[in-house]
């Protein structure tokens, strides 16, 4: 009876998975996020940035699970909406795009130390290089969104749960991949060509804050013409 039960439930499961991956994987893009994650590891040896893509991977895991678990639950809790947390978070995002954005390697020859360059990326694993960097508000948002239909069955609820846990396991591995292997892109693409894409992905984070926050903006719009 069990082994027919989760057969049956199988392509529930299937479905609530790639819904979940489908939905998220694209707004995460995790090698999109590797020039600003070898930027603001500058110095660091190949060991640190192993431990730090483990370590992202790990808050990732956590902010994205939380996050279509109790998201809707926290939000009522503080009496907050979509909205809000959209244009918050996106003005985070925003001042992080500008910071990258006009952020100047050191010159010189001067080679960085090994361990201090690790003190100080080991100190921004969750701040910024977790949160907003791989997950922003934009993330949290479709995943809130994600978790926030509930059905009305044991069953239904088991599978919801199982799907996120497949679709989160699944999302913080493509982190850890492409962080683990961003000293490779890096060494492939030269000083030169990653200073060109990380200034290039420094626009594009600043464009996806300012897109979260407009989003955030028109919502709240949306709720002041219909009261």
């Amino acid at each position: 009876m069990l082994e027919g039960a989760l057969t049956s439930g199988l392509p529930q499961l299937l479905h609530a998975v790639l819904l979940i991956v489908g939905a998220l994987l694209p707004v995460v893009n995790p090698p999109g996020n590797v020039p600003v994650f070898l930027s603001l590891t500058r110095g660091c040896d190949e060991a640190t940035r192993r431990d730090l893509a483990l370590r992202i991977a790990l808050y990732s895991f956590v902010l994205l699970l939380g996050s279509m678990l109790f998201g809707s639950v926290v939000l009522r809790l503080f009496n907050l909406s979509l909205a809000a947390l959209q244009v918050a978070g996106g003005a985070v995002l925003c001042a992080l795009g500008w910071q990258l954005l006009h952020y100047e390697p050191p010159t010189g020859d001067t080679v960085p130390d090994p361990h201090h360059a690790r003190e100080v990326a080991v100190a921004r694993a969750f701040y910024p290089l977790t949160l907003p960097v791989s997950v922003d508000a934009g993330v949290i948002s479709v995943a809130i969104t994600l978790g926030a239909h509930h059905g009305g069955t044991v069953k239904h609820e088991l599978v919801q749960l199982t799907a996120a846990v497949i679709g989160a396991t699944i999302i913080a591995v493509s982190l850890y991949l492409a962080y683990r292997y961003s000293g490779h892109v890096s060494r492939w693409l030269g000083n030169r060509a990653t200073e060109v894409v990380l200034r290039l992905s420094a626009l594009l984070v600043l464009s996806i804050g300012v897109q979260i926050v407009w989003n955030g903006v028109k919502l709240l719009i949306g709720e002041l013409q219909a009261v």
